[in-house]
């Protein structure tokens, strides 16, 4: 039953496993429905919970694919890669098996220590697999574990892999060309990389993929180098410029009128550039 207020939760009014113990379950009519009560939905039962799901985790999302599968016509030859962290304000248990880490922080919390989320998902937000890492782990350390995953439990397919630049290693995207069949993928460039192809994209015709986002590519031996532009996300970066450059511009005017000494002006100055580092 516990399980059902998890999910029930999750698809109604989803958040984190506090509140429906703090004040969801009280609430709703899950008690009277399910006919029990509110030890069912006790703080630590509904994190056991969790980790006793984690035991089943393989068979879940195989039941879950056939599911999707016949309930939304869900296909599953394109996969989006990504990964996240999440950091813990709290002494770092550094035992063997503890994953709790310090390493690269994505929010920024370098004082705290982290875990990292991989996740894998169609392009319609099913996920098909996912991992907590240890926080110190690699992005592109992670690829290959999954290449392999995905074939042991989906079998092998002409999938496409959709990732940014920080996953794939060279290595890596040389196996996937060589696969049989071939692992086909979408990424990014490395930064290091972009100036190669710049001079010759620069005389390349843009291409209309749909509405406002147009695209240019160039042919490789074994890879196609692409370059796509959309004018909504133009619009976007540009507005985020320019209303950090208006609260810059503000910031320094204020200070005009204060009577600061050398040192105050390059600290605050400092400050609110670091506020506004777009601009």
């Amino acid at each position: 039953m516990t399980v059902q207020i998890l999910c029930c939760y999750q698809l109604i009014n989803p958040g984190s496993e506090w509140q429906p113990y703090h004040s969801w379950y009280e609430k709703s009519a899950l008690a009277d429905l399910l006919g029990t009560g509110f030890g069912l939905a006790e703080i630590h039962k509904l994190y056991a919970c969790l980790d006793r799901l984690t035991e089943h985790k393989r068979a879940l999302f195989d039941h879950l694919t056939r599911r999707w599968a016949d309930l939304s016509n869900a296909t599953f030859d394109v996969l989006l890669c990504d990964l996240t962290s999440t950091c813990f304000e709290s002494n770092p248990p550094f035992s063997e098996n503890g994953r709790r880490r310090y390493g690269y922080g994505r929010d920024k919390r370098f004082d705290c220590v982290q875990v990292v989320i991989a996740l894998i998902v169609t392009p319609k937000g099913f996920p098909l697999a996912y991992e907590v890492m240890a926080g110190n782990t690699a992005d592109n350390t992670t690829l290959r574990g999954f290449l392999k995953k995905m074939e042991d439990q989906y079998g092998k397919a002409r999938r496409i892999w959709v990732m940014d630049r920080g996953i794939p290693t060279e290595e890596v995207l040389e196996e996937m060309r060589t696969a049989e069949p071939p692992v086909y993928y979408l990424a990014g460039t490395p930064k290091g990389r972009l100036t190669r192809y710049e001079k010759e994209l620069a005389g390349k015709s843009w291409h209309t993929v749909r509405d406002g986002v147009d695209m240019k590519f160039i042919p490789q031996d074994n890879e196609t180098c692409i370059l796509v532009q959309s004018r909504d996300r133009i619009h976007k970066e540009r507005s985020m410029r320019q209303r950090q450059l208006k609260q810059l511009w503000k910031r320094l005017k204020e200070l005009t009128d204060m009577n600061l000494a050398r040192d105050q002006i390059l600290l605050t100055s400092g400050a609110a550039k670091q506020q506004s580092p777009s601009a």
